[in-house]
């Protein structure tokens, strides 16, 4: 067996299926839930199976046999593991702490339980989802959507053993460290969230001319947006006019792809934004796909600087969201999923409506759009309805100086944070390096090692095992005589063959 890295020699390497009971989960019968003798229990699936935690805020309950119940029901430090899903999800899990009673796995999820305390529960699945991964993908099955792993395989995932007193040493190192790191990394989330809402704040007040053009050293200065109920407009200066979108830009529809006629030779490829590529006051062009198209509709719809795109279909959230075109790609069109908005005669500077439509027309668009049973979209008669304020022309480029001056703050501030979430991730791989390779505390030569304990468990586990008779080997003449039919009147005997 090749070994993933060197460990001290108090260690061992083992595999789960040695040192734990690892068991697959229950298949949902459709058919049977209404059947009266089965026992109705909560149960885990993939998604409540998360990386280093348990997300169960949305548990379902299944009906199963009481036996089937019994047998798959969850004790205290049992570690879950992913069988299936996206190639990613392999091998991700946690420890569970008897969170809901009787709660048992679905069968996209594995249970390990661990033999005779042999491996604390916690650094087993800190390996697993840290080191693991590599492992899991690399020993992964794919179909054409899903990836899964097989439990004869998942039990030969290789396995560190440190002795049991350095399991405690590092344990409680870990924890503390981890902790400490786990309380940072929330508190840089948490100053991204509120970011986030300077940002919004800043598109709203610019676009309804609230934002004041002295620029504050303090972004919590900023005054706190009106409040929008539905159908109320917010107040604007005295010298600003309400207008409607369609009164001041040309809105259009894009091209929908038609995979018929993809392969039409008459046809030119170009690249195409979908609602992916329009985020909320940014264009994501990271992954900007090709569409074939008749060479007219590619004219018609190809993007110029200062074109605004919104969305107009996806998720409710999405409605509306958008931002700037500045040319980046030549020759880009958009979806149909996405609306054009080129403003006419230069009466509107375009960040201002971009940010309007992120800042007040998020609640607008939210009210005006349609939802059916999985998206939510507005129409494009809706779209050219949408209220937009318009600022005197003397008064707009300093307006959009003054935001993008907060905004530039914000940027900066947003990259010194990502830098620090970043040097996070790496200190907690190298905590983990370090753990699993006998580096993060020291090892005692009074330490029994580890092969010893393994060896204990192995000796349980013979004793364990049903002793099997062999079965002497039958030969040719051991085998009964072949059977035999009666046939005819005469009653004569005749050979079947065998």
């Amino acid at each position: 067996m090749t070994h993933p890295f060197e460990i001290p020699p108090s260690w061992t390497w083992t595999n789960l299926g040695e040192i734990a009971e690892v068991v697959g989960g229950v298949t949902k019968d459709s058919k049977r839930q209404n059947d009266p003798s089965y026992v109705e229990v909560p149960y885990l699936r993939v998604a409540n199976v998360q990386r280093g935690y348990l997300d169960l805020s949305n548990v379902a309950t299944i009906r199963v046999p009481e036996q089937k119940a019994e047998s798959l029901r969850l004790q205290y430090g049992d570690v879950l593991l992913n069988e299936g899903g996206d190639r990613d999800k392999l091998g991700r899990g946690w420890v569970w702490e008897d969170q809901i009673p009787g709660c048992i796995h679905q069968n996209h999820v594995f249970r390990a339980r661990i033999i005779d305390g042999v491996l604390a529960p916690k650094l087993l699945a800190l390996f697993a989802n840290s080191f693991g991964q590599k492992w899991f993908q690399q020993n992964g099955l794919q179909s054409v959507n899903l990836a899964s792993i097989s439990l004869t395989t998942i039990k030969n995932f290789p396995v560190p053993l440190p002795p049991l007193a350095e399991q405690h040493r590092i344990g409680a190192a870990l924890d503390n460290l981890l902790s400490r790191l786990d309380i940072g990394s929330s508190e840089l989330a948490a100053i991204i969230q509120r970011m986030d809402r300077f940002r919004d704040q800043i598109m709203y007040l610019a676009g309804v001319g609230r934002l004041s053009s002295g620029v504050s050293r303090s972004l919590a200065q900023l005054p706190e947006p009106a409040g929008v109920v539905d159908g109320e407009l917010p107040d604007i200066p005295g010298t600003w006019q309400w207008k409607r979108l369609g009164e001041i830009a040309d809105v259009i529809g894009g091209v929908t792809k038609d995979a018929k006629r993809q392969s039409n030779p008459d046809f030119v490829e170009v690249p195409y934004l979908r609602v992916a590529n329009v985020q909320r006051a940014r264009l994501d062009l990271a992954e900007v796909t090709r569409i074939r198209v008749p060479p007219k509709k590619a004219e018609q719809l190809r993007l110029v600087p200062g074109d605004v795109l919104l969305n107009e279909g996806g998720d409710r959230d999405k409605l509306g969201r958008g931002w700037v075109w500045e040319g980046q790609i030549a020759g880009c069109i958009h979806q149909n999923h996405v609306f054009r908005a080129r403003i006419r005669d230069e009466v509107l500077h375009p960040k201002l409506l971009a940010w309007h439509a992120n800042g007040f027309g998020r609640r607008w668009f939210e009210v005006n759009g349609l939802q059916s049973v999985n998206l939510a979209s507005i129409s494009l008669g809706k779209m050219r309805q949408f209220p937009v304020p318009v600022p005197p022309r003397d008064e707009q480029e300093a307006l959009v100086q003054t935001a993008e001056t907060y905004l530039s703050m914000l940027d900066g501030m947003e990259k010194a944070v990502a830098t620090a979430r970043q040097k996070a991730v790496h200190l907690r791989a190298s905590l983990l390096a370090d753990a699993f390779a006998g580096r993060l505390v020291p090892q005692d030569a009074n330490d029994e090692p580890a092969s010893e304990s393994l060896a204990r468990v192995r000796a349980e586990r013979e004793v364990a095992l049903p002793k099997q008779k062999s079965r002497p080997r039958r030969t040719k003449k051991d085998l009964p005589a072949p059977p035999t039919r009666v046939t005819g009147d005469d009653y004569q005997q005749e050979a079947l063959p065998l």
